[in-house]
């Protein structure tokens, strides 16, 4: 599947969420039934990396996606050395959503530059509305290694599940 060099909003009507399928149920069944309504709401954003050619039905694969969300984190869930410099309320992130390569595009380095993306994007939104750090709920030991290679490093664990964090000020620095 040849695909799109730029991450665009995902539209239900050009987009063919249907056939997406990295190999992931629960982020398959988010990009397919949830995605589109989370926009809607005003929850959350996706962005797709669309096919350049479109399928039999017209509308273009997803190679690619990312989603955000604004959130908070207790101060109390950090590591000390940083805990200090915080206030004492409920501290402002982003949130990495769901994030996914079709499995026809995997092993393309697609995952690096859906990440780089994603950081990028929330970068240029946090010149506008500061965050502290970046977030992410890893799906399996696979996806905690991939985000660590990028460091990301653990904060806690919810629903057994490791959350990872990156501050903002190291990811301004990376670019």
């Amino acid at each position: 599947m040849n695909y799109s060099k730029e991450f665009v909003r995902l539209d239900k009507s050009i987009h063919d969420r249907v056939t997406f399928d990295c190999g992931e149920a629960e982020l398959n069944e988010f990009i397919q039934r949830h995605a589109a309504r989370h926009m809607d709401a005003g929850v959350s954003t996706t962005m797709v990396m669309p096919a350049i050619d479109p399928s039999p039905n017209g509308k273009y694969p997803i190679c690619a996606f990312y989603t955000i969300a604004p959130s908070s984190i207790e101060r109390e869930s950090l590591p000390d050395s940083l805990r200090k410099e915080l206030p004492y309320y409920p501290v402002p992130v982003f949130l990495i959503a769901q994030m996914a390569v079709h499995s026809d595009c995997q092993g393309l380095s697609l995952g690096k530059i859906t990440l780089v993306k994603a950081l990028e994007y929330l970068l240029n939104i946090n010149k506008h509305m500061s965050a502290y750090a970046i977030i992410v709920d890893c799906l399996n030991e696979g996806v905690e290694k991939f985000y660590s290679k990028y460091g990301f490093e653990i904060l806690e664990y919810k629903a057994n599940r490791p959350r990872m964090f990156i501050p903002m000020r190291v990811v301004e620095q990376l670019f």
